[in-house]
């Protein structure tokens, strides 16, 4: 059993009683009350004209078999009937009639279903990639994104699966239950016989049921973890194969690929058990019933018709059964996706805005206020903190990996919810702003620049698609005389590749300046990348953050000396707390911790630093 132990449940993952789970689907289903009366309307038709034929042939068999053609109970005499081959003929008609009705009856009915599943799917593909975007970054920290892919791709349509068998299913039934009012005014004894099975059949169908959800789900989740394999694998080949780990992320698919192959073989073991059984049940019963009825026949107690309807009548009425048990992995499977799709619905978003104030052009005065913050259990990030940021300052934060520069940022983008304390927004407190207005005035871009896959300028509109291209142009020759974009093979219009692999990473940065340029946030939060590039495209990337600063409250999480020096204000800190603030000079000056961290780590961007060297190299 150790191949189950990566299937873990999702934090979020919950069980829903089937009555819930029938009630939330149901839901999806309402708007399309037309549609499924019509269904039902075709269901029921298909019923009768498929419970017809059974009926309609034996009706004629015992009217052959007696040698009295003449059809009783008619208003007209159709003596041309007494003819056995015209007879024929007309019961020919009859049959195929019939089964056309049921051929078209069973085409509409399947039409309408797929129309009206595939707009539900829709929906609930829409519903479900909605609430996923919507939860906080901590979610997706903590549960991998392939999972969640393949609850919004193969579970909703695992989901539209099931109805369409259970659909099919109902139609059997329904057929099954007129033919049983039939076989019941024909011969009660024999059709209690019939009935006798069905309680035994129907026990066996339901006790697998359990066990098939168990390892139906197994088997979502172990699918959901080779997708997972597969969407980290081709995210990260670029790495995997600089390091030559080719062999090892072979090895860590194979792993996933074979643990679900495992949990499937044992799931497919589970389901195809439950066909055979009452295949078996069924073969019994359908030989007591042949037995029985066909001394009843040679006895003269029922007709031969009569005895052909009972043993057509007992397949019928198994065959929904059977059908119900060879789908039951189908069946199990959609209302284990609908439960994996509603679970990830439901998940509760661990930011939680108290209020949806309406946000007006905010003057972008941000107070912490004794906040402390912690992204797990026991894993103090911010403890008691506190810090005023005046509008329009332009906010530098240093410190070691950990002292907590990212969380701040985070906290005031909304990214992450604290445990205690106050962030105040021009007075206000930041958990009761309607959060995408909130955001609408948020600038943020992050050390390494994400872009979509698409143009320049598709990227630069991407937080402001009204933006003209002249205006995007515009400010794209205020910064370096627009150099950076004639070195570009089709100027705005060049594609920059998935994640902006066809572009630079100075120009990946510049592209992402500007797209919050365009915006023109309120607040500007940046995290400057550590790559190295060369000194002009810093100067151009230096020239678009000027451009930003003028107009916005900043907070930077700086690597940059040129970044440092320029801002108002300088925070330091270490372990969430503040230990030192001032400018670069009065920081200095004091030599404490910021002087330790130029020396260390800024000192040898300074110009002074690099005549220093010349000049030691020139001697």
């Amino acid at each position: 059993m150790g191949f189950f132990e990566s299937l873990d449940v999702e934090e979020y993952d919950r069980q829903y009683d089937d009555k819930l789970l029938l009630r939330r689907m149901l839901q999806y289903l309402q708007p399309h009350g037309r549609a499924l009366v019509l269904v039902s309307i075709m269901l029921l038709a298909q019923a009768i004209t498929g419970a017809a034929s059974p009926i309609v042939i034996a009706r004629g068999v015992d009217l052959l078999a007696s040698h009295t053609l003449t059809i009783p109970n008619l208003p007209v005499n159709l003596t041309f009937l007494e003819n056995p081959t015209n007879f024929i003929l007309l019961l020919f008609g009859i049959v195929l009639t019939n089964g056309i009705l049921y051929w078209a009856s069973n085409w509409v009915r399947r039409r309408l279903t797929v129309r009206v599943l595939s707009d539900v799917v829709l929906k609930l593909r829409t519903d479900a990639f909605s609430a996923s975007v919507g939860h906080d970054l901590s979610f997706f920290d903590k549960f991998s994104s392939g999972r969640i892919v393949s609850r919004i791709t193969s579970d909703t349509r695992e989901f539209g699966d099931v109805v369409i068998i259970i659909t099919d299913v109902l139609s059997q039934l329904m057929e099954s239950v007129l033919l049983a009012i039939f076989i019941v005014s024909v011969e009660w004894k024999l059709a209690l016989l019939v009935f006798a099975f069905m309680p035994l059949v129907l026990l066996v169908a339901i006790s697998f049921r359990n066990l098939a959800r168990k390892a139906t789900q197994r088997g979502m989740r172990a699918m959901g973890n080779v997708n997972a394999a597969i969407k980290e694998t081709v995210s990260g080949i670029a790495i995997a194969k600089n390091f030559r780990q080719e062999a090892s992320i072979y090895t860590e698919f194979d792993n996933a690929n074979t643990s679900s192959y495992r949990v499937n073989v044992q799931r497919g073991l589970v389901l195809a058990s439950v066909f055979p059984t009452i295949n078996a049940l069924a073969g019994i019963a359908v030989g007591v019933v042949a037995y029985v009825g066909g001394f009843e026949a040679a006895n003269g107690v029922i007709s031969v018709g009569a005895w052909y309807l009972f043993i057509v009548s007992l397949d019928r009425f198994w065959f929904p059964i059977l059908d119900l048990s060879s789908f039951w992995a189908k069946i199990q499977s959609g209302l284990s996706a609908a439960e994996r799709v509603f679970a990830l619905m439901d998940a509760e978003s661990m930011v939680v805005q108290t209020n949806h104030t309406l946000v007006p052009p905010l003057k972008a005065e941000i107070f912490f206020d004794k906040v402390w913050f912690m992204y797990a259990a026991e894993e103090e990030v911010l403890c008691d903190f506190s810090l005023r940021i005046h509008p329009g300052e332009n906010l530098a934060l240093v410190g070691h990996t950990g002292a907590g520069k990212s969380s701040i940022v985070k906290l005031i983008a909304r990214f992450y919810e604290f445990q205690d304390g106050r962030i105040l927004v021009d007075g206000q407190d930041i958990r009761s702003f309607d959060l995408p207005a909130y955001r609408r005035q948020l600038g943020i871009v992050s050390q390494v620049p994400f872009l979509f896959s698409g143009t320049i300028i598709d990227n630069i509109r991407y937080a402001r698609p009204e933006a003209t291209e002249a205006e995007i142009e515009d400010l794209s020759y205020q910064i370096g005389n627009g150099e950076w974009l004639e070195t570009l093979p089709e100027r705005l219009s060049t594609e920059v590749g998935e994640r902006g692999n066809r572009l630079s990473m100075g120009q990946r940065q510049l592209v992402a300046l500007l797209r919050v340029l365009v915006q023109k946030p309120a607040i500007f939060i940046l995290d400057e990348a550590t790559a190295s590039i060369d000194p002009f495209t810093e100067w151009q990337i230096q020239q678009a953050i000027n451009l930003i600063l003028k107009n916005t409250t900043s907070i930077l999480i700086a690597h940059r000396l040129s970044t440092i020096k320029a801002s108002d204000r300088i925070v330091v800190l270490e372990k969430g707390s503040i230990i030192e603030e001032g400018n670069h000079n009065s920081l200095m000056a004091r030599g404490g911790h910021y002087a330790v961290l130029y020396n260390t780590y800024f000192r040898h961007q300074s110009l002074e630093y690099v005549e220093q060297v010349r000049e030691l190299t020139l001697a």
